[in-house]
C-alpha cells in the first residue's frame, strides 16, 4: 500500500504552495505550520515532508524553528528539505527532529560531500531528492534544469547505496494536473527495490490509485489537500483499507 505524505512548505514560516516552484506564485495556506501537521496528525497520518523555501533560495537552513516545533510537538516522522548544503545544516535538522533529509541540489553540484553524508548517517536517513524537468535533473530550488538525465541520476546513486529517492515532476507541481505517473512506472520498472516518492500534480484520490497501482511506494501530497481536492476523511479512510 502506497504510503500518503502530506506536504508542508515553508516561507517565512508560514504554510505555503507556489506553482512549478515559482516563487512569485505564491499561495500562503496557514500562518500557523504546527495547526497544520496536528491536523494531519489527528487524520491518522504518520508521515510528513517539511521543505524550507526560504533554505532553498538562501542556500541554508532558515526554518529550523518550525521543524524544532513540529517534530516535538507531534509524532510525525519528518523528512526535511531545503537549503541543506553543509554539515552543518544536516547537524541542525536532526538536532532538531528531522528523521531524515532529502538532498537535491547537493547531490547534483557536490557529489562528494552527498555521499560522505550517506555514509555518515546511513540510507534510512538519507534521501536523494531526484527532481526533473522533461526528465532532466533540476536543482536550485528548480531555477536550473541540467542536462543529466533523471534514470542515469538515479542509478549513479544506487550504486552508492541509496534507498530512498523523492522524484518531482516540476511541470506538474502545484498544477493539480495529474501525477508523472509513466515516469514513476519506468523508474520503478529500472529500480523495483526503490523506496521512490512521487511528487507533484496530484490532484484527487483517483492519482494516488493509480501510483498504488504501479507499485510506487510513498506519494507527497500538497496543494490537493489545501484546495480541498483531497480531504483528509478520503485519506484516512484510504489509509485503513
Amino acid at each position: 500500500m502506497i504510503t500518503i505524505i502530506p506536504a508542508i512548505d515553508l516561507i517565512d514560516a508560514k504554510c505555503v504552495r507556489l506553482s512549478q516552484g515559482d516563487y512569485s506564485q505564491k499561495t500562503i495556506y496557514n500562518e500557523n505550520p504546527l495547526e497544520v501537521a496536528k491536523m494531519f496528525e489527528d487524520a491518522g497520518i504518520t508521515r510528513l515532508h517539511l521543505v524550507d523555501l526560504d533554505g532553498a533560495k538562501a542556500k541554508h537552513i532558515v526554518n529550523q524553528k518550525v521543524l524544532e516545533t513540529i517534530a516535538s510537538k507531534t509524532s510525525l516522522i519528518i523528512d526535511f528539505g531545503g537549503g541543506l548544503k553543509a554539515d552543518d545544516d544536516l547537524r541542525i535538522a536532526f538536532e532538531c527532529g528531522a528523521q531524515m533529509v532529502t538532498g537535491g541540489s547537493i547531490a547534483v553540484k557536490d557529489r562528494e560531500t552527498f555521499i560522505r553524508w550517506l555514509g555518515k548517517y546511513g540510507p534510512s536517513k538519507i534521501i536523494l531528492g531526484a527532481d526533473a524537468k522533461d526528465k532532466k535533473i533540476a536543482v536550485s530550488g528548480w531555477q536550473e534544469v541540467s542536462e543529466l538525465p533523471i534514470l542515469d541520476f538515479i542509478e549513479n546513486y544506487v550504486d552508492e547505496g541509496i534507498q530512498k529517492v523523492i522524484s518531482t515532476d516540476i511541470a506538474r507541481d502545484g498544477m493539480l494536473s495529474g501525477p508523472a505517473t509513466d515516469l514513476y512506472r519506468e523508474i520503478m520498472d529500472k529500480f523495483p527495490n526503490l523506496g521512490l516518492i512521487a511528487s507533484g500534480g496530484i490532484s484527487s484520490m483517483n492519482d494516488i490509485v493509480r501510483l498504488n497501482e504501479a507499485n510506487v511506494p510513498g506519494v507527497i501530497v500538497g496543494k490537493a489537500i489545501y484546495e480541498g481536492k483531497i480531504t483528509l476523511k478520503e485519506v484516512e479512510c484510504f489509509q485503513n483499507q
